[in-house]
């Protein structure tokens, strides 16, 4: 038998299981194949098993089997279209997916976000290349006043032989919650010295709208145009609140098809194909057809060299972005990687930072910790901003700074800020449970909002002094408007520092009504609203926050300048203060006034306050008989790996034998007393410390090996939350916080090894 005949043998055998993985590892990269029967009932993906695509408005989850999972029109925070990944049935999705057996790869082009994804069959192979469309970041005027479109774009291209495909389109508008309407109409886009053709409008009973169109092409001169009808299908047996639409192919090699998903304009263009008798060719390219008002901008006709157009300028703005960056060290791909993914995240209009562009992806499968990631976290957004400012990138940080000062300028009445806020610099994230939602893999319930966004967590201004030293010591300088709002959280962390040993009288004021000196930097506040109001319920939806009516806040173990891979992504601790961050509050007010030389009132106080508080921990959170820093000052006995970013915010240096005597300590295995496993770390054990959420969690994507943790990325080299004790990836995805660390890191460890050479 010749040897392609056995590979092809081979194969088949394969592919007669449902799925089956095969890994080559490498160094720095992961080669994964895999092989999909296609069913008509088909499974969850694993959440590993996903590339994301963005404009920085918003971002959609593509699966490795050719299926838009997640998607959510027009804004990271708007209400879903397609929600697969946590209903398989009724969720919604988009897929463009062979009807014969195949295996698949996925990856990046180059120093971009924009998806390619290839099946491949013994009879043919077929590219679907996704994207958002981002228009050109040039200086010239008349290329950059180009609008960004709001489209979904992907094309489908035979490239070898003949392969069947089909394409779905089954959107679930607003969470799977409201029924549509489908209709094939006349496609007006298309340019009259076409043939006419159809397109699909869903409307949405609350008037949201949705078209799909296409365009058909051949990419070689041998080869015809494919012919697409679209029709409509019902999948309402399966939950679906709608009809959806589908298209059959048959294509063979030069043939290709782009299909584009879009909220289409509030006034449509109306083509009469009458009035274009004696009209020229020229005439209708430069200003449309005769007795047609002629296209906006943001409606072009549709045409192959538009839809060519955009995926060469959206792929040249990533290129672009990422080639501005100053890193140098080891590692390169995979921090480049990261911070595109980073990238992804911002929301341009207003500079905001998503922690993650999905909602309610389980911690553990079966879980409860199912949270909505789409908001902006202080603390997220500094971090994020920290691995991009270390990369070169000032421009997100100047952003990030105006989104800020700007929350800096409306604050609540009492003086107060928010942990997060919406990605508009909203304050309210009500949080809704969305029942009638499966979740992936059964992993209920599924949440929207985040009731979280009330609670007072007064680390975070900690959290905030540090993002602001970092923005303006890389990006814009600090103006003296600025720096007076940036003072008044300054004083804010005083009074936090100082004020639960004198006098609580200006706590008070704020609704807090006393404090208990709880440890490790942690104070427990207990508080009342004026007028009286009832307590507030326990937070199943923060795992930093217990049970009980008088709780205030969690504490929020990272904030620093540099963050290393170990003790970076430990998200929550005992209710109450982290001293140590609040410390860093005021040693950054310091550098900032020093640096700058801007006025410093109480110069002498504030360093009284920063010494003092230094002193407290070092005396009340360290355990002298197992020579570790515990978690908070009554349970000493207690590890957490939020310690671990003591050197980090520069509280001590790595080389302090009670540092070194921690990490040791961490370092062990569950079983003898550590929080290490498969070289992961938790953050703390939940068997001795209560955090009140209940469930199950994995651990968190850090480890302490640098190379090691490469191979946790996923074949795209993107990261989820957090990691199983069996390698699968968990929460939501794409996670900030995970290539923050993989980012700082690389950097960190890369200036290290260069000095040692």
């Amino acid at each position: 038998m010749r040897h392609g005949a056995v590979k092809g043998a081979v194969l088949r055998q394969l592919l007669s299981t449902p799925r089956l993985r095969v890994q080559q590892i490498s160094p720095l990269h992961r080669t994964i194949m895999s092989f999909y029967q296609p069913h008509k009932d088909r499974d969850y993906i694993p959440l590993a098993d996903h590339a994301l695509i963005g404009n920085l408005r918003t971002a959609a989850l593509v699966s490795l089997d050719g299926s838009v999972e997640s998607y959510c029109v027009p804004n990271f925070d708007s209400p879903s279209v397609f929600a697969r990944i946590l209903d398989k049935d009724k969720g919604g999705h988009f897929s463009i997916t062979p009807t014969i057996a195949f295996s698949v790869k996925q990856n990046y082009l180059p120093s971009s976000n924009v998806l390619q994804t290839k099946f491949m069959n013994d009879q043919g192979v077929a590219s679907v290349t996704d994207f958002l469309p981002r228009p050109s970041s040039s200086n010239v005027p008349a290329v950059a006043t180009k609008p960004l479109l709001p489209w979904l774009i992907r094309r489908v291209e035979c490239i070898r032989g003949s392969i069947p495909l089909m394409m779905q389109c089954a959107p679930a508008f607003n969470y799977a919650r409201d029924a549509h309407t489908t209709e094939l109409v006349t496609d007006a886009s298309i340019p009259p010295s076409h043939d006419p053709q159809q397109k699909v409008v869903f409307t949405s009973s609350s008037g949201f709208t949705l078209d799909l169109r296409y365009i058909a092409e051949s990419t070689a001169d041998a080869a015809s145009t494919p012919v697409v009808q679209l029709g409509t299908l019902d999948l309402t047996s399966k939950g679906h609140k709608g009809l959806a639409a589908y298209a059959s192919l048959q294509l063979s090699e030069g043939q290709a098809v782009t299909f584009i998903l879009r909220t289409p304009p509030e006034t449509p263009h109306a083509v009469d194909h009458k009035l274009q008798e004696g009209k020229s060719e020229l005439e209708r390219k430069l200003f449309g057809p005769l007795g047609v008002k002629a296209r906006t901008l943001d409606d072009p006709f549709l045409t192959k060299e538009l839809l060519h157009n955009l995926l060469s300028i959206t792929n040249r703005y990533w290129y672009e972005w990422i080639r501005q960056s100053t890193y140098t060290g080891s590692w390169k791909e995979a921090v480049h990687r990261s911070a595109l993914a980073l990238k992804l995240l911002i929301f341009e209009p207003t500079g905001a930072v998503v922690a993650s562009p999905t909602f309610s992806l389980p911690e553990f499968i079966g879980g409860t910790r199912n949270w909505d990631y789409r908001a902006s976290w202080i603390r997220d957004s500094s971090f994020t901003l920290y691995a991009l400012i270390r990369l070169g990138f000032t421009q997100e940080a100047n952003a990030y700074m105006e989104f800020i000062f700007e929350r800096l300028r409306n604050k609540n009445p009492d003086g107060s800020l928010q942990i997060m806020y919406t990605i508009h610099g909203g304050k309210d994230l009500e949080e809704i449970e969305l029942t009638h939602l499966d979740g992936h893999k059964g992993s209920k319930p599924v949440r929207i909002g985040n009731g979280a966004a009330d609670h007072v967590q007064l680390d975070i201004y900690g959290e905030l002094m540090d993002c602001i030293y970092l923005g303006q010591k890389f990006g814009k300088p600090l103006g003296y408007d600025d720096w007076v709002l940036v003072r008044e959280l300054w004083v804010t962390s005083i009074i936090l520092v100082r004020g639960w040993s004198t006098d609580a009288s200006s706590l008070m004021q704020s609704g807090l009504r006393g404090c208990e000196l709880q440890g490790a930097g942690f104070v427990r506040i207990s508080f009342s609203l004026s007028p009286p109001s009832p307590s507030p319920s326990p937070s199943h939806h923060n795992p930093s926050c217990g049970r009980g009516a008088l709780i205030v806040s969690p504490s929020i173990a990272i904030v620093a300048p540099q963050i290393d891979m170990i003790g970076s992504m430990f998200i929550a601790g005992k209710c109450g203060i982290r001293r140590d961050i609040l410390r860093v509050a005021i040693d950054r007010g310091l550098r900032l006034a020093e640096k700058r030389s801007l006025p410093c009132p109480n110069r002498v106080t504030w360093l009284e306050a920063r010494d003092e508080l230094y002193e407290e921990i070092m005396h009340k959170a360290w355990n002298a008989e197992g020579r570790h820093f515990g978690q908070s000052y009554e349970e000493t006995d207690v590890l957490d790996s939020a310690v671990l970013i003591m050197p980090l915010v520069f509280f001590m240096h790595g080389s302090d034998p009670r540092f070194v005597s921690t990490l040791k300590q961490i370092l062990k295995t569950p079983e003898r007393g550590g929080l290490t496993s498969n070289n992961l770390v938790y953050r703390y054990d939940v068997r001795k410390s209560d955090d009140g959420v209940g469930g199950e969690e994995g651990t968190f994507s850090s480890t302490f090996d640098g190379q090691d943790f490469l191979l946790y990325l996923n074949h795209v080299g993107l990261c989820t939350e957090e990691i199983s004790e069996a390698g699968e990836a968990l929460g939501n995805a794409v996670q900030g916080f995970t290539h923050v660390t993989l980012i700082s890191a690389a950097y960190n460890l890369s200036r290290t090894l260069a000095k040692v050479r």
